[in-house]
């Protein structure tokens, strides 16, 4: 019965962790660099759900769909107004120093969260739930409804992603600029647009995955620096700019860390990735489902 509700309850963290990582990924696979101003995507989202919720008496049902475009707006505003002006007129991310994306980047972060503590403030906030159901019994697993409808719509959503990237040709044209921009250039698509979109789809999912734990999370201003953390582990883990490596090794961390916290150690929980982690830079540094490569 204990190893039943560690697994469901695991699966269903894994999914919220899925939806943070698998944008991030997108990025990588695409640009090659690390967006250091991810976990804001997600601090926006919470705020905007629970603020839009509360303040405006709007429906948590409202309100969610709304974080989730806040979220891809601020997606579209940070590749159009900071990311587009590093690598215009390149055929190549690579001919650009990434550090100055993450000196970018992490400059983002640092002003997002300065704002959000300034004008909102710096204390916590607790989000209204989505369903008012506490409880849903599954034979002798025990669920919180809220968690449980997040699990559900984050599931939806990367299920849609899934089939977007492998059957739509916009998820076709995505694939071509990340295995190669130049090429995909010389064959017709639209390298740029690809590139808007995948800051669109990723601050979509990472706002969203904000909203959705609101209710459970009570948003701050540094609200998104943990989750931030548990993305670039999964990112790693699965492979770096591997999409379906992301999925993976997000459900495969959310379904082993309850394990190791109440067969190990619950106060060590949160280093049990970073150990998987060093494992697998030792053993398989090219992540679970990448591949090996080098630059020529």
């Amino acid at each position: 019965m204990l190893q039943a509700d560690l697994f469901v309850n695991g699966l269903i963290f894994g999914l919220f962790y899925a939806l943070m990582a698998v944008g991030l990924a997108m990025i990588f696979g695409v640009l090659k660099v690390v967006n250091f101003a991810h976990g804001e995507f997600y601090m926006v989202g919470a705020y905007a759900y629970v603020l839009i919720a509360l303040k405006l008496g709007v429906s948590p049902w409202v309100a969610l769909p709304i974080a989730a475009v806040a979220g891809a707006a601020l997606g579209w505003l940070v590749e159009r107004l900071l990311m587009r002006p590093l690598y215009a007129g390149y055929g190549s991310w690579s001919i650009m120093k990434d550090e100055y994306a993450v000196v970018v980047t992490f400059g983002l972060s640092l002003l997002l969260i300065n704002l959000v503590d300034k004008v909102v403030g710096p204390y916590p906030y607790r989000g209204p739930n989505l369903i008012d159901t506490a409880r849903f019994s599954f034979g002798p697993v025990m669920l919180n409804g809220q968690k449980l409808i997040a699990a559900g719509i984050s599931l939806a959503l990367l299920v849609g992603l899934a089939l977007f990237i492998k059957r739509s040709l916009w998820g076709r044209q995505i694939q071509a600029v990340a295995q190669n921009r130049l090429g995909a250039s010389l064959a017709g698509i639209d390298a740029t647009r690809a590139t808007s979109m995948i800051f669109v789809i990723s601050g979509l999912l990472a706002a969203l995955a904000g909203a959705l734990l609101a209710p459970l999370i009570n948003p701050a201003p540094d609200v998104g620096a943990f989750p931030a953390i548990k993305s670039y582990v999964i990112v790693v883990l699965g492979g770096m700019g591997s999409i379906w490596g992301a999925m993976a090794a997000a459900l495969l961390l959310g379904v082993l860390e309850p394990f190791f916290a109440v067969y190990v150690s619950y106060d060590y929980r949160d280093t049990f990735g970073l150990i998987v982690l060093i494992l697998v830079l030792l053993f398989r540094p090219q992540g679970l489902i990448g591949e090996k490569g080098r630059e020529v």
